[in-house]
């Protein structure tokens, strides 16, 4: 029993990076089972978007042993969804052991992230190449660039103060917006409002709702749905954000 504790500590832990890395179910329950026939074991899991329920049953024995894991605070990382995919081939084809398994874990979490600046300008100058695809001039372009930075860094300080994710969005969507439409007022560049337009395209949520549909395709209806409603909260708070805006400039 021990063994097999340890053995659904482990794919719940596996299970859970991918979770808040921003794999999708079938992936998520692909990758258990690569993972549970390494350790001789079959896995039964339930996703949700806030908890893990795994069992795993020993192929010799038929004991079972049930663990429940409360998903942690999401962090998109797709290199960690890559690195895990890859070593559950590696343990599949290599015959690892748990030991090798738990070392390899260890590696993918100790990668380091993009420091802060790095993303926040890498981001702001997509938001630039957007508004320069909507016809923007270089104005327009440094107006978007600065609003998307304003607003990345408003959106990053309020998930480090931990505050709710719709109204961190909601300020980030209204500071980047306010921002931009000062160049819509003072009529700066060729295209004013593309800025505008392009200012808050970093906040779409892309993530939860290509992984929403490809739950639904792959008849996880429950967390398909979740992530759509998820996806459209955070529509709604970018959209609340621009609305504000709109309404103090009085723009049309």
């Amino acid at each position: 029993m021990d063994k097999l504790k340890k053995t659904a500590d482990l794919l719940l832990d596996i299970s859970s990076l991918l979770m808040v890395s921003g794999a999708n179910t079938n992936r998520i329950n692909l990758s258990l089972t690569r993972f549970a026939s390494t350790l001789n074991c079959q896995a039964y899991s339930m996703v949700t978007h806030k908890t893990l329920v795994l069992t795993v049953t020993d192929n010799e024995t038929e004991a079972t042993f049930t663990r429940v894991k409360k998903i942690p605070k999401y962090r998109i990382n797709f290199s960690t969804i890559s690195s895990i995919s890859r070593a559950s081939w590696s343990a599949l084809r290599d015959d690892w052991t748990i030991a090798q398994i738990e070392k390899e874990l260890h590696i993918i979490k100790s990668h380091t992230r993009y420091p802060r600046s790095i993303v926040l300008i890498a981001v702001s100058l997509s938001g630039a190449g957007f508004c320069n695809i909507f016809k923007g001039d270089y104005l327009n372009m440094l107006v978007a660039f600065i609003s998307t930075l304003l607003g990345l860094f408003i959106l990053q300080t309020a998930h480090n103060h931990k505050i709710n994710g719709y109204i961190a969005t909601f300020l980030a969507s209204f500071c980047a917006s306010f921002l931009a439409s000062l160049g819509v007022s003072y009529n700066l560049g060729s295209h004013p409002q593309a800025a505008l337009a392009t200012s808050v395209l970093f906040l779409v949520p892309g993530v939860p709702l290509i992984n929403s549909f490809t739950d639904l395709l792959d008849n996880n209806i429950l967390n398909g749905m979740v992530r759509f409603t998820n996806g459209a909260m955070t529509f709604l708070s970018i959209a609340l954000g621009l609305f504000l805006t709109m309404l103090l400039f009085q723009l049309n």
